[in-house]
Protein backbone atom coordinates (compact mmCIF):
# COMPACT_ATOMS: atom_id res chain seq x y z
CA UNK A 1 0.00 0.00 0.00
CA UNK A 2 1.22 3.63 -0.53
CA UNK A 3 -0.11 6.11 1.62
CA UNK A 4 -1.02 9.74 -0.24
CA UNK A 5 -2.62 12.90 0.55
CA UNK A 6 -5.66 13.69 -1.38
CA UNK A 7 -7.40 17.16 -0.46
CA UNK A 8 -5.81 16.87 2.92
CA UNK A 9 -7.94 14.02 3.37
CA UNK A 10 -4.92 10.73 3.88
CA UNK A 11 -5.72 7.85 2.37
CA UNK A 12 -3.74 4.29 1.18
CA UNK A 13 -4.10 3.06 -2.28
CA UNK A 14 -2.55 -0.23 -4.06
CA UNK A 15 0.80 0.23 -5.33
CA UNK A 16 0.75 0.87 -8.91
CA UNK A 17 -2.10 2.63 -8.84
CA UNK A 18 -2.72 5.92 -10.96
CA UNK A 19 -4.26 9.48 -9.20
CA UNK A 20 -7.70 8.54 -10.77
CA UNK A 21 -7.77 4.94 -9.46
CA UNK A 22 -6.82 6.19 -6.02
CA UNK A 23 -9.24 8.73 -5.99
CA UNK A 24 -12.19 6.66 -6.59
CA UNK A 25 -11.09 4.17 -4.74
CA UNK A 26 -11.28 6.61 -1.67
CA UNK A 27 -14.67 8.41 -2.25
CA UNK A 28 -13.01 11.24 -4.76
CA UNK A 29 -14.54 11.82 -8.43
CA UNK A 30 -11.79 13.41 -10.56
CA UNK A 31 -13.62 14.18 -13.98
CA UNK A 32 -12.36 12.85 -16.77
CA UNK A 33 -13.46 12.17 -21.20
CA UNK A 34 -11.19 10.00 -23.05
CA UNK A 35 -10.40 7.80 -19.86
CA UNK A 36 -11.84 4.07 -20.18
CA UNK A 37 -10.48 2.24 -17.05
CA UNK A 38 -8.04 -0.81 -18.57
CA UNK A 39 -8.92 -0.03 -22.05
CA UNK A 40 -7.81 3.40 -23.05
CA UNK A 41 -5.24 5.16 -20.77
CA UNK A 42 -3.32 7.76 -22.72
CA UNK A 43 -3.98 10.82 -20.94
CA UNK A 44 -4.97 12.85 -24.10
CA UNK A 45 -7.20 15.42 -23.10
CA UNK A 46 -6.20 16.50 -19.49
CA UNK A 47 -9.02 16.97 -18.40
CA UNK A 48 -8.11 14.69 -15.12
CA UNK A 49 -5.52 17.22 -14.43
CA UNK A 50 -4.82 17.88 -10.95
CA UNK A 51 -2.19 19.65 -9.07
CA UNK A 52 0.59 17.46 -7.15
CA UNK A 53 2.50 19.35 -4.88
CA UNK A 54 6.59 19.90 -5.97
CA UNK A 55 5.13 19.11 -10.00
CA UNK A 56 6.13 22.17 -12.38
CA UNK A 57 2.86 21.45 -14.12
CA UNK A 58 -0.44 20.09 -13.53
CA UNK A 59 -0.47 16.10 -13.83
CA UNK A 60 -3.06 13.64 -15.68
CA UNK A 61 -4.54 11.93 -12.86
CA UNK A 62 -5.47 8.84 -15.48
CA UNK A 63 -2.05 8.32 -16.11
CA UNK A 64 0.44 9.69 -13.16
CA UNK A 65 1.24 6.61 -10.75
CA UNK A 66 0.82 7.85 -6.62
CA UNK A 67 3.76 7.77 -5.09
CA UNK A 68 4.76 7.45 -1.20
CA UNK A 69 3.83 11.02 0.56
CA UNK A 70 2.43 12.34 -2.77
CA UNK A 71 0.24 15.63 -1.85
CA UNK A 72 -2.57 16.32 -4.28
CA UNK A 73 -5.20 19.18 -4.95
CA UNK A 74 -8.06 17.66 -7.24
CA UNK A 75 -9.86 20.86 -7.17
CA UNK A 76 -7.64 23.80 -6.18
CA UNK A 77 -8.21 26.70 -7.89
CA UNK A 78 -5.54 26.64 -10.52
CA UNK A 79 -7.01 23.06 -11.15
CA UNK A 80 -10.31 24.56 -12.02
CA UNK A 81 -9.56 26.86 -13.90
CA UNK A 82 -7.05 24.64 -16.40
CA UNK A 83 -9.94 22.38 -16.63
CA UNK A 84 -12.17 24.70 -18.21
CA UNK A 85 -9.53 26.21 -20.53
CA UNK A 86 -8.98 22.70 -21.53
CA UNK A 87 -13.08 22.06 -22.13
CA UNK A 88 -13.08 25.18 -23.99
CA UNK A 89 -9.94 24.02 -26.22
CA UNK A 90 -11.89 20.99 -26.75
CA UNK A 91 -15.37 22.68 -28.05
CA UNK A 92 -13.55 25.84 -30.22
CA UNK A 93 -12.63 22.91 -32.78
CA UNK A 94 -15.65 20.96 -32.27
CA UNK A 95 -18.87 21.36 -34.53
CA UNK A 96 -21.44 23.13 -32.08
CA UNK A 97 -24.39 21.63 -33.67
CA UNK A 98 -25.85 19.83 -30.61
CA UNK A 99 -29.58 20.03 -30.59
CA UNK A 100 -29.47 18.22 -34.41
CA UNK A 101 -26.63 15.84 -33.16
CA UNK A 102 -27.94 12.25 -32.41
CA UNK A 103 -25.92 11.59 -29.33
CA UNK A 104 -27.72 15.18 -27.76
CA UNK A 105 -28.11 14.32 -24.09
CA UNK A 106 -26.16 11.29 -24.83
CA UNK A 107 -22.69 13.22 -25.14
CA UNK A 108 -20.01 12.79 -22.66
CA UNK A 109 -18.81 16.18 -23.90
CA UNK A 110 -21.82 17.72 -23.07
CA UNK A 111 -22.01 16.51 -19.81
CA UNK A 112 -18.68 17.60 -18.89
CA UNK A 113 -19.53 20.96 -19.54
CA UNK A 114 -22.33 20.43 -16.90
CA UNK A 115 -20.10 18.89 -14.37
CA UNK A 116 -17.31 21.90 -15.38
CA UNK A 117 -19.56 24.78 -15.16
CA UNK A 118 -19.17 26.27 -18.48
CA UNK A 119 -21.25 28.58 -19.29
CA UNK A 120 -19.17 30.55 -21.95
CA UNK A 121 -17.16 29.72 -24.84
CA UNK A 122 -14.33 32.09 -25.08
CA UNK A 123 -12.60 30.59 -28.16
CA UNK A 124 -13.65 30.51 -31.55
CA UNK A 125 -12.02 28.35 -34.48
CA UNK A 126 -12.95 26.97 -37.74
CA UNK A 127 -12.35 23.47 -37.41
CA UNK A 128 -10.85 22.21 -40.88
CA UNK A 129 -11.49 18.40 -39.88
CA UNK A 130 -14.60 18.82 -41.50
CA UNK A 131 -15.03 15.96 -44.05
CA UNK A 132 -17.68 13.54 -43.98
CA UNK A 133 -17.39 9.88 -44.36
CA UNK A 134 -20.40 8.00 -45.22
CA UNK A 135 -20.10 3.91 -45.78
CA UNK A 136 -22.51 1.66 -45.55
CA UNK A 137 -22.39 0.74 -42.32
CA UNK A 138 -20.20 3.52 -40.46
CA UNK A 139 -20.53 7.39 -40.38
CA UNK A 140 -17.43 9.21 -39.45
CA UNK A 141 -18.35 13.04 -38.63
CA UNK A 142 -14.63 14.89 -38.35
CA UNK A 143 -15.57 17.72 -37.85
CA UNK A 144 -16.67 16.91 -33.87
CA UNK A 145 -13.94 14.47 -33.38
CA UNK A 146 -12.01 16.00 -30.04
CA UNK A 147 -9.47 13.71 -31.03
CA UNK A 148 -9.72 11.49 -27.86
CA UNK A 149 -7.87 8.19 -29.74
CA UNK A 150 -10.68 5.95 -28.16
CA UNK A 151 -11.33 4.83 -31.22
CA UNK A 152 -7.75 4.31 -32.15
CA UNK A 153 -7.20 1.99 -29.37
CA UNK A 154 -10.07 -0.02 -29.52
CA UNK A 155 -9.45 -0.35 -33.22
CA UNK A 156 -6.03 -1.18 -32.77
CA UNK A 157 -5.20 -2.20 -29.02
CA UNK A 158 -8.47 -4.53 -28.65
CA UNK A 159 -9.56 -5.49 -32.18
CA UNK A 160 -6.00 -6.02 -33.81
CA UNK A 161 -7.27 -4.53 -37.10
CA UNK A 162 -5.75 -1.09 -37.30
CA UNK A 163 -7.53 1.06 -39.36
CA UNK A 164 -7.82 3.74 -37.34
CA UNK A 165 -4.84 6.07 -36.43
CA UNK A 166 -4.03 9.75 -35.82
CA UNK A 167 -2.26 11.22 -39.09
CA UNK A 168 -0.69 14.35 -39.12
CA UNK A 169 0.79 16.40 -36.10
CA UNK A 170 -0.26 19.05 -34.09
CA UNK A 171 -3.97 21.20 -35.63
CA UNK A 172 -3.55 19.42 -38.69
CA UNK A 173 -3.95 16.02 -36.72
CA UNK A 174 -7.23 13.67 -37.57
CA UNK A 175 -7.82 10.46 -36.78
CA UNK A 176 -8.78 8.10 -40.31
CA UNK A 177 -7.70 5.12 -41.98
CA UNK A 178 -4.08 6.29 -44.01
CA UNK A 179 -4.27 8.64 -46.22
CA UNK A 180 -7.29 9.90 -44.94
CA UNK A 181 -9.01 7.06 -47.19
CA UNK A 182 -12.89 6.77 -46.69
CA UNK A 183 -13.38 3.99 -43.90
CA UNK A 184 -15.47 2.04 -46.64
CA UNK A 185 -12.47 1.33 -49.40
CA UNK A 186 -9.86 0.08 -46.59
CA UNK A 187 -9.94 -3.28 -44.61
CA UNK A 188 -12.29 -2.17 -42.06
CA UNK A 189 -14.34 -5.04 -40.32
CA UNK A 190 -17.07 -2.52 -39.74
CA UNK A 191 -18.01 -4.38 -36.27
CA UNK A 192 -18.86 -0.57 -35.34
CA UNK A 193 -16.71 -1.03 -31.38
CA UNK A 194 -15.42 2.84 -33.11
CA UNK A 195 -19.15 3.79 -32.74
CA UNK A 196 -19.47 2.32 -28.73
CA UNK A 197 -16.54 3.99 -27.25
CA UNK A 198 -16.81 6.98 -29.02
CA UNK A 199 -17.51 10.33 -26.58
CA UNK A 200 -19.44 12.23 -29.11
CA UNK A 201 -20.87 11.99 -32.42
CA UNK A 202 -18.16 11.87 -34.51
CA UNK A 203 -18.39 7.99 -35.23
CA UNK A 204 -22.03 6.55 -35.43
CA UNK A 205 -23.59 3.92 -37.28
CA UNK A 206 -25.31 5.09 -40.73
CA UNK A 207 -28.91 5.83 -40.27
CA UNK A 208 -31.22 3.40 -42.20
CA UNK A 209 -34.46 4.72 -39.80
CA UNK A 210 -35.58 7.08 -42.86
CA UNK A 211 -35.65 4.19 -45.15
CA UNK A 212 -37.69 2.09 -42.85
CA UNK A 213 -39.86 4.65 -41.82
CA UNK A 214 -41.21 5.31 -45.82
CA UNK A 215 -41.39 1.53 -46.05
CA UNK A 216 -43.86 1.52 -42.95
CA UNK A 217 -45.71 4.33 -44.21
CA UNK A 218 -45.86 2.85 -47.84
CA UNK A 219 -49.59 1.52 -48.34
CA UNK A 220 -48.40 -0.84 -51.25
CA UNK A 221 -45.81 -2.43 -49.13
CA UNK A 222 -45.96 -5.40 -46.64
CA UNK A 223 -43.20 -4.71 -43.68
CA UNK A 224 -41.57 -7.58 -42.28
CA UNK A 225 -39.74 -6.80 -38.90
CA UNK A 226 -37.71 -9.11 -37.26
CA UNK A 227 -34.60 -8.93 -34.01
CA UNK A 228 -32.01 -10.81 -32.77
CA UNK A 229 -30.97 -11.81 -29.55
CA UNK A 230 -29.03 -9.60 -27.92
CA UNK A 231 -31.48 -7.03 -28.81
CA UNK A 232 -33.74 -8.11 -25.91
CA UNK A 233 -31.74 -7.89 -23.70
CA UNK A 234 -30.17 -3.96 -24.23
CA UNK A 235 -33.17 -1.84 -25.90
CA UNK A 236 -34.62 -1.59 -22.40
CA UNK A 237 -31.66 0.57 -21.34
CA UNK A 238 -32.75 3.16 -23.74
CA UNK A 239 -36.04 3.73 -21.55
CA UNK A 240 -34.30 3.80 -18.16
CA UNK A 241 -34.32 0.16 -17.89
CA UNK A 242 -31.40 -1.23 -15.37
CA UNK A 243 -28.60 -3.00 -17.46
CA UNK A 244 -29.12 -7.07 -17.96
CA UNK A 245 -32.99 -6.50 -18.12
CA UNK A 246 -35.17 -8.48 -20.56
CA UNK A 247 -37.73 -6.70 -22.77
CA UNK A 248 -38.57 -9.19 -25.33
CA UNK A 249 -42.51 -9.04 -25.07
CA UNK A 250 -41.95 -4.93 -24.81
CA UNK A 251 -39.94 -4.96 -27.62
CA UNK A 252 -42.27 -7.10 -29.85
CA UNK A 253 -45.10 -4.79 -28.66
CA UNK A 254 -42.94 -2.08 -29.74
CA UNK A 255 -42.13 -2.93 -33.12
CA UNK A 256 -45.74 -3.92 -33.92
CA UNK A 257 -46.95 -0.55 -32.57
CA UNK A 258 -44.49 1.12 -35.24
CA UNK A 259 -46.99 -0.10 -38.06
CA UNK A 260 -45.54 -2.83 -39.39
CA UNK A 261 -47.74 -6.14 -40.42
CA UNK A 262 -45.08 -9.14 -39.56
CA UNK A 263 -43.46 -9.21 -36.42
CA UNK A 264 -40.91 -12.44 -36.40
CA UNK A 265 -37.77 -13.57 -33.87
CA UNK A 266 -35.05 -14.06 -35.48
CA UNK A 267 -33.94 -16.80 -32.47
CA UNK A 268 -36.52 -18.60 -35.34
CA UNK A 269 -33.84 -18.79 -37.34
CA UNK A 270 -31.48 -19.03 -35.05
CA UNK A 271 -32.91 -22.59 -34.46
CA UNK A 272 -32.68 -23.27 -38.36
CA UNK A 273 -29.10 -22.19 -38.42
CA UNK A 274 -28.43 -24.77 -35.80
CA UNK A 275 -29.89 -27.38 -38.18
CA UNK A 276 -28.10 -26.35 -41.06
CA UNK A 277 -24.90 -26.00 -39.74
CA UNK A 278 -24.79 -28.96 -37.26
CA UNK A 279 -25.43 -30.70 -40.61
CA UNK A 280 -23.14 -29.10 -42.02
CA UNK A 281 -20.23 -29.87 -39.65
CA UNK A 282 -21.83 -33.73 -39.42
CA UNK A 283 -20.91 -33.95 -43.21
CA UNK A 284 -17.18 -32.44 -43.26
CA UNK A 285 -16.60 -34.54 -40.20
CA UNK A 286 -17.93 -37.88 -41.75
CA UNK A 287 -16.28 -37.23 -44.41
CA UNK A 288 -12.80 -36.90 -43.16
CA UNK A 289 -13.53 -40.24 -41.41
CA UNK A 290 -13.77 -41.91 -44.32
CA UNK A 291 -10.65 -40.58 -45.86
CA UNK A 292 -12.54 -38.03 -48.36
CA UNK A 293 -11.44 -34.25 -48.96
CA UNK A 294 -13.07 -32.14 -45.83
CA UNK A 295 -11.97 -28.80 -44.56
CA UNK A 296 -11.62 -28.48 -41.02
CA UNK A 297 -11.86 -26.76 -38.43
CA UNK A 298 -15.73 -25.97 -39.70
CA UNK A 299 -15.92 -21.76 -38.15
CA UNK A 300 -19.28 -20.52 -37.69
CA UNK A 301 -20.43 -17.67 -40.08
CA UNK A 302 -22.75 -15.42 -37.76
CA UNK A 303 -20.99 -12.49 -37.27
CA UNK A 304 -20.56 -10.35 -40.86
CA UNK A 305 -17.78 -8.41 -39.26
CA UNK A 306 -15.86 -11.48 -39.07
CA UNK A 307 -16.58 -12.97 -42.13
CA UNK A 308 -15.26 -9.65 -43.72
CA UNK A 309 -12.34 -9.69 -42.06
CA UNK A 310 -11.51 -13.14 -42.80
CA UNK A 311 -12.19 -11.88 -46.31
CA UNK A 312 -9.57 -9.14 -46.18
CA UNK A 313 -6.89 -10.84 -44.20
CA UNK A 314 -7.18 -15.06 -44.46
CA UNK A 315 -8.82 -15.03 -47.88
CA UNK A 316 -6.93 -18.22 -48.45
CA UNK A 317 -9.33 -19.74 -45.35
CA UNK A 318 -12.73 -18.58 -46.61
CA UNK A 319 -13.40 -22.82 -47.12
CA UNK A 320 -13.15 -23.56 -43.57
CA UNK A 321 -15.99 -20.91 -43.37
CA UNK A 322 -19.64 -22.40 -42.64
CA UNK A 323 -21.43 -21.44 -46.06
CA UNK A 324 -24.30 -21.22 -43.91
CA UNK A 325 -25.95 -17.22 -44.05
CA UNK A 326 -26.37 -15.88 -40.50
CA UNK A 327 -29.46 -16.10 -39.05
CA UNK A 328 -31.59 -13.13 -40.01
CA UNK A 329 -30.66 -13.24 -43.52
CA UNK A 330 -31.77 -16.90 -43.32
CA UNK A 331 -35.37 -15.39 -42.15
CA UNK A 332 -35.24 -12.61 -44.70
CA UNK A 333 -34.35 -15.13 -47.48
CA UNK A 334 -37.66 -17.32 -46.22
CA UNK A 335 -39.85 -14.62 -45.24
CA UNK A 336 -40.04 -13.91 -49.28
CA UNK A 337 -40.43 -17.61 -50.23
CA UNK A 338 -41.53 -20.19 -47.91
CA UNK A 339 -43.47 -17.24 -45.94
CA UNK A 340 -44.59 -15.37 -49.04
CA UNK A 341 -45.73 -18.40 -50.85
CA UNK A 342 -47.84 -19.74 -47.50
CA UNK A 343 -50.01 -16.25 -47.71
CA UNK A 344 -50.17 -15.92 -51.42
CA UNK A 345 -47.83 -12.58 -51.00
CA UNK A 346 -45.45 -11.17 -53.67
CA UNK A 347 -42.64 -11.21 -52.80
CA UNK A 348 -41.74 -8.25 -54.60
CA UNK A 349 -43.78 -5.97 -52.45
CA UNK A 350 -42.17 -6.90 -49.29
CA UNK A 351 -39.53 -5.13 -47.15
CA UNK A 352 -37.66 -7.19 -44.35
CA UNK A 353 -36.47 -5.27 -41.59
CA UNK A 354 -33.39 -6.87 -39.24
CA UNK A 355 -33.47 -5.21 -35.70
CA UNK A 356 -29.37 -6.04 -34.57
CA UNK A 357 -27.09 -5.15 -32.17
CA UNK A 358 -24.39 -5.02 -35.21
CA UNK A 359 -23.16 -2.29 -37.53
CA UNK A 360 -21.54 -4.72 -39.77
CA UNK A 361 -25.02 -6.44 -40.49
CA UNK A 362 -26.10 -3.30 -42.72
CA UNK A 363 -22.72 -3.60 -44.71
CA UNK A 364 -23.72 -7.71 -45.05
CA UNK A 365 -27.62 -6.91 -46.02
CA UNK A 366 -26.44 -5.63 -49.43
CA UNK A 367 -23.61 -8.04 -50.25
CA UNK A 368 -24.57 -9.74 -53.91
CA UNK A 369 -24.08 -12.77 -52.15
CA UNK A 370 -27.64 -12.42 -49.99
CA UNK A 371 -29.99 -12.12 -52.57
CA UNK A 372 -32.32 -14.53 -53.95
CA UNK A 373 -35.08 -14.43 -56.92
CA UNK A 374 -33.40 -11.39 -57.85
CA UNK A 375 -34.62 -9.83 -54.31
CA UNK A 376 -32.64 -9.19 -51.49
CA UNK A 377 -32.84 -11.65 -48.80
CA UNK A 378 -33.12 -8.37 -46.46
CA UNK A 379 -33.88 -4.85 -47.24
CA UNK A 380 -32.73 -2.44 -44.61
CA UNK A 381 -31.01 -2.91 -41.12
CA UNK A 382 -31.32 -0.98 -38.11
CA UNK A 383 -29.23 -1.16 -34.84
CA UNK A 384 -30.62 -1.65 -31.29
CA UNK A 385 -29.85 2.07 -30.75
CA UNK A 386 -31.90 3.19 -33.94
CA UNK A 387 -35.25 1.08 -32.88
CA UNK A 388 -35.05 2.72 -29.62
CA UNK A 389 -34.57 6.35 -31.64
CA UNK A 390 -37.73 4.89 -33.83
CA UNK A 391 -39.91 3.95 -30.73
CA UNK A 392 -39.23 7.51 -29.59
CA UNK A 393 -40.21 9.15 -32.36
CA UNK A 394 -43.23 7.40 -32.99
CA UNK A 395 -44.05 8.36 -29.10
CA UNK A 396 -44.40 4.99 -27.81
CA UNK A 397 -45.08 4.88 -24.10
CA UNK A 398 -42.61 1.80 -24.41
CA UNK A 399 -42.58 1.22 -20.27
CA UNK A 400 -46.51 0.60 -20.40
CA UNK A 401 -46.52 -1.53 -23.52
CA UNK A 402 -48.26 -5.28 -22.61
CA UNK A 403 -46.17 -7.94 -22.98
CA UNK A 404 -46.82 -9.39 -26.75
CA UNK A 405 -45.60 -12.68 -28.58
CA UNK A 406 -44.50 -12.73 -31.53
CA UNK A 407 -46.12 -13.58 -34.75
CA UNK A 408 -46.22 -17.18 -36.85
CA UNK A 409 -44.56 -19.23 -37.96
CA UNK A 410 -41.59 -17.94 -37.36
CA UNK A 411 -41.68 -16.58 -33.44
CA UNK A 412 -41.39 -20.11 -31.67
CA UNK A 413 -37.50 -20.41 -30.42
CA UNK A 414 -36.13 -22.49 -27.80
CA UNK A 415 -33.25 -21.65 -25.33
CA UNK A 416 -30.54 -22.42 -27.80
CA UNK A 417 -31.81 -19.70 -30.01
CA UNK A 418 -31.44 -16.97 -27.36
CA UNK A 419 -27.81 -18.03 -26.11
CA UNK A 420 -26.65 -16.97 -30.04
CA UNK A 421 -26.38 -13.35 -28.43
CA UNK A 422 -23.41 -14.28 -26.53
CA UNK A 423 -20.28 -15.71 -27.01
CA UNK A 424 -20.20 -19.44 -27.04
CA UNK A 425 -23.89 -19.68 -27.59
CA UNK A 426 -23.55 -20.90 -30.98
CA UNK A 427 -21.20 -23.19 -30.37
CA UNK A 428 -23.36 -24.35 -26.83
CA UNK A 429 -26.66 -24.75 -29.16
CA UNK A 430 -24.57 -26.45 -31.93
CA UNK A 431 -23.12 -28.88 -30.00
CA UNK A 432 -26.30 -29.41 -28.00
CA UNK A 433 -28.06 -31.19 -31.23
CA UNK A 434 -24.89 -32.44 -32.82
CA UNK A 435 -24.24 -34.42 -29.12
CA UNK A 436 -27.98 -35.23 -29.88
CA UNK A 437 -27.94 -36.53 -33.39
CA UNK A 438 -25.41 -39.15 -32.82
CA UNK A 439 -25.52 -40.33 -28.87
CA UNK A 440 -29.03 -39.99 -28.87
CA UNK A 441 -29.03 -38.24 -25.41
CA UNK A 442 -28.11 -34.70 -23.83
CA UNK A 443 -24.69 -33.82 -23.38
CA UNK A 444 -23.47 -34.55 -20.21
CA UNK A 445 -23.02 -31.10 -18.89
CA UNK A 446 -24.63 -29.49 -15.93
CA UNK A 447 -27.80 -28.00 -17.27
CA UNK A 448 -27.08 -28.28 -20.72
CA UNK A 449 -24.17 -25.33 -20.88
CA UNK A 450 -20.78 -26.29 -21.85
CA UNK A 451 -18.89 -24.88 -18.85
CA UNK A 452 -15.60 -24.81 -20.61
CA UNK A 453 -17.33 -22.21 -22.68
CA UNK A 454 -19.14 -20.13 -21.00
CA UNK A 455 -17.58 -16.88 -20.30
CA UNK A 456 -16.19 -14.12 -21.07
CA UNK A 457 -11.78 -15.01 -21.69
CA UNK A 458 -10.89 -14.16 -25.38
CA UNK A 459 -10.43 -17.77 -26.34
CA UNK A 460 -12.06 -20.83 -24.83
CA UNK A 461 -12.08 -24.16 -25.79
CA UNK A 462 -13.72 -27.89 -24.74
CA UNK A 463 -12.99 -31.60 -25.52
CA UNK A 464 -16.33 -33.97 -25.81
CA UNK A 465 -15.46 -37.70 -25.96
CA UNK A 466 -17.98 -39.73 -28.32
CA UNK A 467 -18.91 -43.05 -26.65
CA UNK A 468 -21.54 -44.63 -26.99
CA UNK A 469 -22.85 -43.57 -30.15
CA UNK A 470 -25.84 -44.86 -31.75
CA UNK A 471 -25.47 -47.39 -34.13
CA UNK A 472 -25.32 -45.76 -37.72
CA UNK A 473 -23.28 -43.18 -36.22
CA UNK A 474 -20.68 -45.72 -34.99
CA UNK A 475 -17.84 -44.43 -37.48
CA UNK A 476 -17.73 -41.51 -34.25
CA UNK A 477 -17.11 -44.02 -31.66
CA UNK A 478 -14.13 -42.93 -29.58
CA UNK A 479 -13.72 -39.70 -31.43
CA UNK A 480 -12.69 -36.46 -29.33
CA UNK A 481 -14.09 -33.88 -30.30
CA UNK A 482 -12.53 -30.42 -30.01
CA UNK A 483 -14.25 -26.84 -30.08
CA UNK A 484 -13.09 -23.66 -29.84
CA UNK A 485 -14.59 -20.12 -28.69
CA UNK A 486 -13.29 -16.56 -29.43
CA UNK A 487 -15.12 -12.89 -29.36
CA UNK A 488 -13.13 -10.06 -30.49
CA UNK A 489 -10.78 -9.91 -33.60
CA UNK A 490 -7.84 -10.28 -31.73
CA UNK A 491 -8.67 -13.84 -31.10
CA UNK A 492 -9.91 -14.44 -33.78
CA UNK A 493 -6.44 -13.89 -35.25
CA UNK A 494 -4.96 -16.18 -32.44
CA UNK A 495 -7.04 -18.65 -33.93
CA UNK A 496 -6.43 -18.03 -37.66
CA UNK A 497 -2.84 -18.07 -37.51
CA UNK A 498 -2.85 -21.38 -35.63
CA UNK A 499 -4.75 -23.27 -38.95
CA UNK A 500 -2.53 -20.92 -40.97
CA UNK A 501 0.26 -22.57 -40.10
CA UNK A 502 -1.51 -26.13 -40.09
CA UNK A 503 -1.71 -26.12 -36.50
CA UNK A 504 -5.17 -25.77 -35.25
CA UNK A 505 -6.24 -28.65 -33.20
CA UNK A 506 -9.63 -27.99 -33.24
CA UNK A 507 -12.76 -29.51 -35.27
CA UNK A 508 -15.18 -26.66 -35.35
CA UNK A 509 -14.46 -22.76 -34.07
CA UNK A 510 -16.90 -20.22 -33.10
CA UNK A 511 -16.36 -16.57 -33.81
CA UNK A 512 -17.83 -13.12 -32.67
CA UNK A 513 -16.75 -10.04 -34.32
CA UNK A 514 -17.25 -7.85 -30.96
CA UNK A 515 -15.56 -8.66 -27.36
CA UNK A 516 -18.34 -10.44 -25.40
CA UNK A 517 -20.59 -11.13 -28.43
CA UNK A 518 -23.42 -9.83 -29.77
CA UNK A 519 -24.46 -8.34 -26.29
CA UNK A 520 -21.60 -5.77 -26.98
CA UNK A 521 -21.99 -4.93 -30.56
CA UNK A 522 -21.52 -1.92 -32.09
CA UNK A 523 -25.24 -0.92 -32.39
CA UNK A 524 -25.86 -1.55 -28.86
CA UNK A 525 -26.64 1.01 -26.65
CA UNK A 526 -23.30 3.08 -25.03
CA UNK A 527 -23.56 2.33 -21.21
CA UNK A 528 -21.46 3.26 -18.06
CA UNK A 529 -21.95 0.10 -16.05
CA UNK A 530 -18.78 -1.90 -15.73
CA UNK A 531 -20.18 -5.03 -15.73
CA UNK A 532 -22.44 -4.16 -18.25
CA UNK A 533 -21.41 -7.57 -20.50
CA UNK A 534 -22.03 -9.83 -17.55
CA UNK A 535 -25.22 -8.07 -17.03
CA UNK A 536 -26.40 -9.21 -20.31
CA UNK A 537 -24.94 -12.15 -20.42
CA UNK A 538 -26.34 -13.32 -17.24
CA UNK A 539 -30.16 -12.31 -18.32
CA UNK A 540 -29.72 -14.31 -21.70
CA UNK A 541 -28.53 -17.16 -19.97
CA UNK A 542 -31.39 -17.17 -17.85
CA UNK A 543 -34.02 -16.87 -20.91
CA UNK A 544 -32.40 -20.13 -22.37
CA UNK A 545 -32.93 -21.97 -18.89
CA UNK A 546 -36.40 -21.25 -18.11
CA UNK A 547 -37.77 -22.08 -21.56
CA UNK A 548 -39.43 -25.37 -22.27
CA UNK A 549 -37.42 -26.13 -25.04
CA UNK A 550 -33.61 -25.94 -25.15
CA UNK A 551 -32.31 -27.72 -28.08
CA UNK A 552 -32.63 -26.40 -31.98
CA UNK A 553 -33.87 -29.56 -33.33
CA UNK A 554 -36.78 -29.48 -30.50
CA UNK A 555 -38.38 -26.85 -32.08
CA UNK A 556 -41.65 -28.18 -33.59
CA UNK A 557 -42.13 -24.86 -35.66
CA UNK A 558 -38.93 -25.63 -37.33
CA UNK A 559 -39.70 -29.70 -37.32
CA UNK A 560 -42.93 -28.42 -39.77
CA UNK A 561 -40.42 -26.20 -41.95
CA UNK A 562 -38.64 -29.01 -43.14
CA UNK A 563 -41.97 -30.82 -43.33
CA UNK A 564 -42.64 -28.32 -46.34
CA UNK A 565 -39.35 -27.49 -47.34
CA UNK A 566 -37.20 -30.71 -47.44
CA UNK A 567 -34.26 -31.68 -44.70
CA UNK A 568 -31.31 -29.61 -43.76
CA UNK A 569 -28.75 -29.01 -46.32
CA UNK A 570 -30.94 -30.15 -49.21
CA UNK A 571 -30.64 -28.47 -52.42
CA UNK A 572 -33.66 -26.14 -51.46
CA UNK A 573 -31.93 -25.03 -48.59
CA UNK A 574 -27.98 -24.67 -49.84
CA UNK A 575 -30.35 -22.24 -52.71
CA UNK A 576 -31.89 -19.68 -50.12
CA UNK A 577 -30.12 -20.97 -46.83
CA UNK A 578 -26.63 -21.50 -47.80
CA UNK A 579 -24.05 -18.66 -49.62
CA UNK A 580 -20.24 -18.21 -50.20
CA UNK A 581 -17.52 -15.42 -49.69
CA UNK A 582 -14.95 -13.60 -51.60
CA UNK A 583 -11.55 -12.55 -51.39
CA UNK A 584 -10.79 -8.86 -50.17
CA UNK A 585 -7.22 -8.74 -49.50
CA UNK A 586 -6.73 -6.72 -52.81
Amino acid sequence: MVNITINNKKISANAGSTILEAAKQNGILIPSLCYMEGVHEFGSCRICSVEVVGAKTLMAACITEIKEGMVVHTHSAKVIKARKVLYELLLSDHLRECLSCNRNQNCELQKLGDTLGIEENRFETTSWRNALDVSVSITRDMSKCILCRRCVTVCNNVQGVGILNAQNRGFDTVISPAMDLPIGTVKCAFCGQCTVVCPVGALKETDSTVQVWNAINDPDTRVVIQAAPAVRVALGEMFGYPAGTSVTGKMAAAMRALGVDDVFDTDWAADLTIMEEGTEFLHRVMDALAGKPAVLPMITSCSPGWIKYVESYYPEQIPNLSSCKSPHMMLGALAKSYYAESKGLDPKKMFVVSVMPCTAKKFECTREEMMNDGMYNVDAVITTRELGAMIKQAGIDFKNLPEEKFDDPMGYSTGAADIFGLTGGVMEAALRTVYAIIMGKNLPFDNLHVTPIVGLDKVKDATIKLEGVLPQYKQFEGLEVKVAVTSGLSGAKQLMEQIKEGKSPYHFIEVMGCPGGCITGGGQPRSDDVDVRKKRMAILYTEDEVKHLRQSHENPSISKFYEEWGSPCCHKSHEYLHTHYIDRSK
